[in-house]
């Protein structure tokens, strides 16, 4: 998986069993010291290593879950339905960072029934494919496959994987620098080549179109597809979706995990430093490194019992009114959940949000802007806000 960089290869068993997480914040608009209780309420577990969860913008409730085997299954109603939206496992190479990585509906699916995946093939390369919908709205048409993208990889980790649709109606896929370690063929810097990059595309037509407004298009490189450069392994981003604004979580090397964030009025073009900088140290060089031009992270965290950062959602629910407006994100390692807010000086102030034993590969978001966390070992959970101020759950 994408965000799985040290010792995440071990399979790992599905929780079981009812579980509920709790965790005090200090709310925004509230007195100082007020405390308040938020916890994760599991929806459904006995799901195959989840990597990924959204909805299809329908208004049907449902949440779609990706399994890193190939599978894409509905969650409704709090239960897994039997049979799978989408199968594709014979087409997938599966486990470490490589498997089926996430899904992302176009923004008129509802009339037009086309979604697109991402995933590393039998060859190990990545395949951005879309598909429709049959005539079953529960069941997709796997006769519909039409490959969009096929990105060689070098290594099989720092795959990246995520697809989504910004606010413009472009699909943004985030690459990895191919892997490895310290970006040894140098993807990261190079304007040649779409690896440790953020790219933005038109799907309105196949395979693709280039947008106009994508800061490198026209002849010569950058790569016409390149909309941000410069990192290492974007496992998971997002966005604001009541301000436009991206936020990208950028898995490190070995001493910082960033948090880089994009403003909605960015036409694009950001460098975020890989493989010259790791979060807001120079990495290559080790000293004096040119950090002229570089977009540097508006938070980092030390690696240690926190090994890889998962990036998760701006919270616009209503469910827990303290968390509106911060950038709620995890750590797969420690199981440890942040809210992030940015200051006046762009800066972010982080909090800790809870530690739980959950291995986090991913959040999601659902269409009421709900946020969930999805635990690889097979669980759902949703942030909700707990009456009272129980005492926290311990560590398993």
């Amino acid at each position: 998986m994408g965000n799985l960089r040290r010792s995440r290869e071990r399979p790992v068993p599905a929780i079981l069993g009812a579980i509920l997480l709790t965790l005090f914040i200090t709310a925004p608009d509230a007195c100082p010291g007020a405390e308040i209780g938020i916890g994760l309420e599991q929806i459904v577990t006995g799901l195959t290593h989840p990597v990924h969860l959204t909805h299809a913008g329908d208004r049907s409730g449902r949440l779609f879950v990706v399994e890193q085997e190939g599978v894409i299954r509905i969650v409704r109603g709090g239960k897994v339905r039997q049979a799978p939206f989408l199968d594709i496992v014979r087409l997938v190479r599966s486990g470490g960072e490589q498997g089926l990585l996430s899904v992302a509906f176009h923004p008129r699916y509802l009339a037009n029934g086309l979604f697109f995946v991402n995933y590393t093939d039998r060859s190990g390369d990545t395949v951005v494919a879309r598909y429709r919908v049959s005539a079953d709205p529960d069941r997709a048409d796997p006769t519909t496959a039409s490959v969009v993208l096929t990105i060689p990889q070098p290594y099989s980790n720092h795959n990246g994987g995520q697809l989504q649709f910004g606010p413009d109606g472009y699909l943004y896929i985030g690459m990895g620098d191919g892997g490895s370690g310290g970006d040894p063929q140098g993807h990261g810097q190079n304007p040649s080549s779409l690896l440790g990059k953020m790219l933005r595309i038109d799907v309105s037509s196949l395979p693709y179109a280039v947008p106009p407004s994508n800061p490198f298009a026209g002849p010569g490189p950058p790569l016409d597809e390149i909309w941000a450069l410069g990192l290492r392994n974007p496992w998971r981003f997002s966005f604001d979706r009541q301000t436009g604004d991206l936020y990208i979580a950028d898995v490190g090397e070995n001493t910082y995990e960033e948090v880089d964030v994009q403003p909605a009025s960015s036409r694009g073009g950001e460098n975020y430093g890989w493989n010259i900088m790791e979060g807001t140290a120079c990495f290559s060089p080790r000293a004096g490194c040119r950090r002229e031009g570089l977009t540097l992270p508006v938070a980092t965290y030390r690696t240690g019992q926190d090994c890889s950062i998962t990036g998760g959602y701006v919270y616009r629910g209503t469910r827990v009114p303290a968390l509106t407006g911060t950038y709620v994100f995890g750590d797969y390692c420690s199981g440890r959940i942040w809210g992030l807010q940015k200051a006046a000086d762009g800066r972010g102030n982080v909090r800790e949000l809870d530690d739980t034993d959950l291995r986090i590969s991913s959040f999601g978001e659902d269409e009421a802007g709900e946020v969930y966390v999805v635990d690889h070992r097979g669980s759902i959970f949703r942030i909700r806000e707990a009456a009272g101020a129980p005492p926290r759950a311990p560590r398993r």
